[in-house]
């Protein structure tokens, strides 16, 4: 008997066949995440047509995009955002057009996206995971952004929204903001400002629409130091993405944890999200690299494949009932 889940376990592929996709079929992964490594104009028609058919021809329903369109511009306010905008409203566009449902973003300067500074943190039975200590962040130099402040981000931000939510809602795409990760400011002298729950509130609250909401990144609020069923209870059905991993320390010193081994309650996590209407895909994100693994060219830092088979079967058991 195949089994059915409320939650659709997804993984992160590259929009072109291969190893990693045979990998999701072996493990019974009919949704799919895409970043486009490499692509050039990908949020165009045509690219994104063909991606989505090539995924349909090998049994995958493509839901979610992660990636984004060169955004430096818009995030800093300078001279260019609205052809950089315009991309994105594009893009958004064309999701619609293609029956793809998230769109997945982060809003930092783009250099200073997914931080660590390890990627060889000891780890159980000597997998090595990856980690965060902002102590190195301090040493090093400021980053040429950082002369961007709080209150021009969430300008910026708010000038961004006004023009692409409308978008999302005529298409029936989900925005689905990412946290900060590191979720701590500054970073390298730049500020960041979807790094608490405070800063979710305030986010959501300058759209008032079921099309404006966020990628729950379990990883980045664990280390918010705020409890995270309670944050799932909280932001409810605003919720269209997420990502379930764990760490442990703080915001400004963490390491990734095995998805059995963390300090959040896992199955607690997934009761919250069926208790709040949360029905959409679930991956795992970031795993410890494992014996005989190297990161290679199509599984960078924290996506190797022997820990990501480990976490895909754990979702998939706490959505047994």
């Amino acid at each position: 008997m195949t089994a059915t889940y409320d939650m659709d376990p997804t993984v992160m592929l590259p929009p072109t066949p291969g190893r990693r996709w045979t990998i999701a079929k072996q493990l019974g992964i009919e949704t799919a995440v895409v970043r486009f490594w490499g692509v050039s104009q990908w949020w165009e028609y045509e690219t994104l047509q063909q991606t989505a058919a090539r995924f349909d021809d090998h049994g995958f329903s493509l839901d979610v995009v992660e990636d984004r369109p060169p955004m430096e511009n818009t995030v800093l306010g300078r001279a260019g955002r609205d052809d950089e905008i315009e991309r994105v409203k594009t893009l958004i566009e064309n999701m619609g057009r293609l029956g793809i449902d998230t769109y997945c973003w982060v809003w930092t300067e783009n250099p200073l996206g997914v931080i660590r500074t390890s990627d060889s943190v000891p780890g159980r039975g000597g997998s090595q995971r990856i980690g965060y200590d902002h102590g190195w962040m301090e040493r090093a130099p400021n980053h040429a952004a950082a002369d961007v402040t709080t209150d021009e981000l969430w300008e910026n931000l708010a000038y961004f929204l006004d023009a692409v939510v409308p978008v999302a809602e005529a298409h029936g795409v989900n925005l689905a903001l990412h946290p900060d990760d590191p979720p701590t400011s500054p970073v390298r002298g730049v500020p960041r400002i979807v790094q608490s729950m405070a800063d979710y509130r305030r986010i959501l609250a300058l759209h008032d629409s079921p099309n404006h909401g966020i990628t729950f990144c379990q990883g980045n609020f664990a280390a918010m130091e705020h409890d995270t069923i309670d944050a799932i209870h909280e932001l409810g059905d605003r919720i269209h993405f997420v990502h379930f991993r764990d760490v442990e320390g703080s915001e400004r010193e963490f390491v990734e944890t095995w998805h059995d081994n963390g300090p959040t309650d896992m199955r607690a996590a997934i009761e919250a999200y069926r208790e709040v209407g949360f029905d959409g895909p679930i991956r795992p994100d970031h795993v410890p690299r494992m014996v005989g693994e190297s990161d290679r060219d199509d599984a960078m830092v924290g996506y190797t494949d022997m820990g990501r088979l480990f976490a895909v079967g754990y979702i998939k058991g706490l959505l047994t009932r």
